[in-house]
């Protein structure tokens, strides 16, 4: 877990140099493995509305927006929201 901590403190601070590959380890750590996969992953949450975390590689980096929307996702799951 101290991998995806690592990762955590670099999405925190710049979600812009993020690796699609680091984000995807993440979101399979706190959501579990994708549901669906193909140009999108997207894992599940646990609550209700709308419950996806949807990633997609460009060019082998996340999209920043998508990389704040983890964060989000991964602060409500913990509790700090």
């Amino acid at each position: 877990m101290g991998d995806v901590r690592e990762v955590l403190q670099r999405l925190h601070r710049n979600p812009q140099g993020i690796r699609f590959a680091d984000l995807a380890k993440i979101c399979t750590c706190y959501f579990g493995p994708p549901r669906r996969q193909g140009s999108h992953l997207v894992y599940r949450t646990p609550w209700p509305g709308d419950p996806r975390v949807n990633i997609q590689n460009a060019k082998r980096r996340a999209k920043a927006y998508q990389v704040r929307q983890v964060i989000r996702a991964i602060e409500r799951l913990e509790g700090t929201v």
